[in-house]
């Protein structure tokens, strides 16, 4: 079963499309968070896939030939994951799938890593504001976090 938004669908990610997702992860990396050394790339690769993946819900957007081309992890009322291959940055994905994240699963924070001034400004434009900063991310490594949460329209 999909939610369609626009003319493109959210859809589950199943566990043996795990592959396909930490390839997109990688590319998505790669070209977003040129803070994290390889040695961290390599450090993550199987932690994300084989734990995180899975401690998630997942959703994804894919092309018209069916290839994944961004998902959303969530838990709770959090956005713990947020990624779009670079073949598809800037055609709207990621705002679909927090949209779709903040309507249907109602989630409304989100960290993102300081040192990605392009998720800062793509997550306050959608209507995420800082409410706190933490020194380390969620392993302890010296990467600091902003803490956003998602400003509710008055009444709402």
């Amino acid at each position: 079963m999909s939610q369609r938004e626009g003319s493109q669908a959210i859809t589950p990610v199943c566990q043996d499309e795990y592959d396909q997702l930490i390839e997109l992860w990688e590319a998505s990396v790669r070209a977003t968070h040129d803070f994290l050394p390889e040695a961290k790339i390599n450090e993550l690769r199987p932690l994300i896939r084989d734990h995180y993946f899975p401690a998630v819900t997942l959703a994804s957007v894919r092309s018209p030939e069916g290839r994944i081309a961004g998902f959303i992890g969530t838990a709770e009322n959090r956005i713990e994951m947020l990624f779009v291959h670079p073949d598809f940055f800037r055609q709207g994905i990621g705002r679909l799938l927090v949209d779709y994240a903040v309507q249907v699963q109602k989630v409304d924070e989100v960290d993102v890593n300081e040192q990605n001034p392009q998720a800062i400004v793509f997550y306050e434009a959608l209507g995420f504001e800082r409410f706190g900063r933490s020194e380390v991310d969620g392993q302890g490594n010296a990467f600091p976090l902003l803490h956003l949460r998602w400003k509710q329209p008055a009444g709402g």
